[in-house]
């Protein structure tokens, strides 16, 4: 059995004033956490809202490599349906790189249409 975590890099707190940069070192903590308690692998979902911090997982995962040992680095979705997959491809294989072999790639459609057109994908 393998236990592992997904989570969002949200940018809102609710009534808690906690800036961005904060959000995203409370993030990255909790990664260092995560692979020190031993679980097997932490995954960052990709969001394109200004609600969240994650638009580039793999930027945010190659941070948390120079923190950890152990844990697996993954997305948790790659949205494939509106980025570039060779693109994708490069960014993730350099995170295997700089992870050890660390990196694992999990790829969907997106559950929202809210990034095509930020994109330049007509929904019609």
């Amino acid at each position: 059995m393998e236990i592992g975590i997904d989570s969002f890099a949200s940018a809102m707190y609710g009534s808690d004033v906690l800036s961005s940069i904060d959000a995203m070192e409370q993030l990255l903590d909790r990664i260092s956490v995560a692979d020190q308690a031993g679980l097997d692998v932490f995954g960052i979902g990709e969001h394109h809202k200004k609600e969240f911090l994650d638009s580039a997982p793999a930027v945010i995962l190659s941070a948390a490599a120079a923190r950890t040992k152990k844990i697996r680095l993954a997305s948790a979705v790659t949205v494939l349906s509106t980025a570039d997959p060779v693109r994708v491809y490069q960014s993730f294989a350099t995170l295997d790189l700089i992870s050890k072999g660390r990196a694992e790639l999990v790829v969907g459609r997106g559950s929202a249409i809210d990034a095509y057109p930020l994109f330049g994908f007509n929904l019609k």
